[in-house]
């Protein structure tokens, strides 16, 4: 049976014996302090004759892990590396010697290793390791960042550590808000520009996912990193959007926020909430709103249903508790504006437009139901206020699904001063707005063919009334057929 061949050019059995010399010559260097080259063979129970210098070992030693990662990166023909001695090997070799240079090595192994095989991250818990990962994170180096974090993150699934004792007794979130603050200082203040290097990049994402994780996790641990949420919204406001825009590190530097006291109600450590800074209250939420207004142009429904739910649920959060200017402002940029009511709400190109098109969305329900929400927080929460915003054909949906009442007045027309925006502008005529689609009443298109014969009607009526009786008959929904609503109703009286 043939196997694919990893990056090392070996596969099967010769990828197997390969691996498996790997592993013992680690394993003896632990033991012995005295690992072989590679090119003389290990004499099992005899001890070699040839001794190494200090640095030999270590170069022999960076080279095996050297090749032992490549092994890792397919657990085919691998299972050495992936066995609990394997484990235990690599975590040794990663933790219990003094260069840095094997440690981040043998880290790399571990990676792949907690990567490909969920079992080896358990191992890794049992021997009592966690600890050592957390104070990893104190090192002011981006390779140990990423590692160190890489190993934390993926620790948060299929193991039973507990993080709690990370925090108290290994300062865990210390170092983490540690490390945010160093990439803030890394980005300069007068332009937008990529972080200083792909590594400082993966770093920063690795922190902000291991950020995410633990908040969603061990939801009493948020207030830990209360410190970080300035240095987040900084690195934010400076680093470059990509395009498209929900990529690393954008789309984390969003969802590390989502779980934070940004309302600093808990910590109460900030005497300007960082959200709202006083040389610019507006900044972060516009912001926001741009990266969602690319994000909108730039994915699929199926795509956004994924990257931008996140964001729509940051935006909810601090329209929540926003100032009313920074709500004025919110409500300007996300809900539909007088000039677009020219035509039916949502056929546009407008952010508003894209935005009510997924509300109603059917390969996206959770960012449909949570964009439907935020334009009825923008109206306040007031259904009347929510269907002259959006119109009642997007709110009718909203106020099934959350089986609340329709306003009485939803399906009259209604006027509006015909202001472009909802700040305070210079008030204008009134003009009479179509409650269903939203559009301007003068604006709707006037029907110019001729009037519909007496026997058109009829012609029509019949083929209305079969429609009804078919779809009746399907089964799928229960319909009355508006000709027998209407004789029920007395509207119809039976001629001699």
């Amino acid at each position: 049976m043939r196997t694919a061949a990893t990056s090392s050019g070996l596969s099967g059995t010769a990828k197997l014996e390969d691996v498996t010399k790997l592993m013992d010559m680690l394993r003896l260097d632990l033991k012995e302090k005295n690992l072989l080259p590679p090119r003389m063979p290990l004499l099992a129970g005899k001890r070699s004759q040839t001794l190494l210098t200090a640095s030999d070992r270590r170069t022999v030693r960076n080279a095996t892990l050297e090749k032992v990662k490549i092994h890792a990166r397919n657990v085919e023909d691998a299972g050495p590396i992936f066995s609990r001695e394997g484990i235990e090997t690599l975590t040794r070799q990663s933790f219990d010697g003094n260069s840095l240079i094997t440690s981040r090595e043998a880290l790399r192994c571990l990676a792949n290793a907690f990567l490909l095989n969920v079992e080896s991250r358990q191992v890794f818990v049992d021997l009592g390791y966690a600890g050592k990962a957390a104070e990893k994170l104190k090192n002011d180096n981006r390779d140990d960042e990423f590692l160190a974090s890489r190993l934390l993150f993926l620790m948060t699934y299929d193991t039973n550590l507990n993080f709690d004792p990370l925090f108290e007794e290994h300062q865990l979130g210390e170092s983490i808000n540690a490390n945010i603050a160093r990439h803030c200082r890394a980005l300069s203040k007068s332009s937008r520009k990529p972080l200083p290097s792909p590594l400082d990049e993966m770093a920063l994402s690795e922190s902000l996912k291991l950020i995410f994780n633990i908040t969603q996790f061990y939801t009493h641990r948020a207030e830990a990193f209360s410190k970080s949420i300035p240095h987040i919204l900084k690195i934010l406001s400076r680093v470059k959007i990509p395009e498209p825009p929900l990529q690393p590190p954008v789309s984390y530097l969003i969802n590390s926020l989502i779980n934070l006291d940004l309302e600093d109600k808990k910590c109460q450590q900030f005497g300007v909430n960082p959200m709202f800074p006083k040389f610019d209250q507006n900044c972060n939420a516009d912001r926001l709103i741009n990266i969602l207004d690319a994000a909108v142009c730039s994915y699929e429904a199926e795509s956004l249903e994924q990257l931008a739910t996140p964001l729509v649920t940051l935006l909810r959060k601090i329209y929540a508790f926003a100032p009313e200017g920074v709500k004025r402002y919110m409500n300007w940029l996300l809900l539909p504006s007088e000039d677009e009511r020219i035509r039916p709400l949502g056929r546009s190109d407008t952010l508003s437009s894209r935005l009510l098109r997924l509300s109603t969305s059917t390969v996206a329900p959770t960012l449909r139901e949570s964009i439907s929400n935020l334009m009825f927080e923008l109206s306040d929460k007031d259904a009347t206020s929510f269907v002259r915003n959006v119109g009642y054909g997007f709110a009718s949906g909203f106020f099934m699904s959350h089986d609340m009442p329709v306003p009485e007045n939803a399906k009259e027309a209604w006027s509006t001063n015909g202001s472009s925006s909802s700040l305070d502008k210079p008030k204008r005529k009134r003009i009479e707005i179509n409650p269903i689609t939203g559009q301007r009443l003068d604006m709707e298109p006037i029907d110019t063919g001729p009037e519909m014969t007496e026997a058109e009607k009829l012609r029509e009526a019949e083929r209305l009334y079969v429609l009804f009786e078919r779809l009746k008959a399907t089964g799928i929904i229960d319909v009355k057929n508006p000709v027998e609503q209407a004789i029920e109703d007395g509207r119809f009286e039976e001629l001699d």
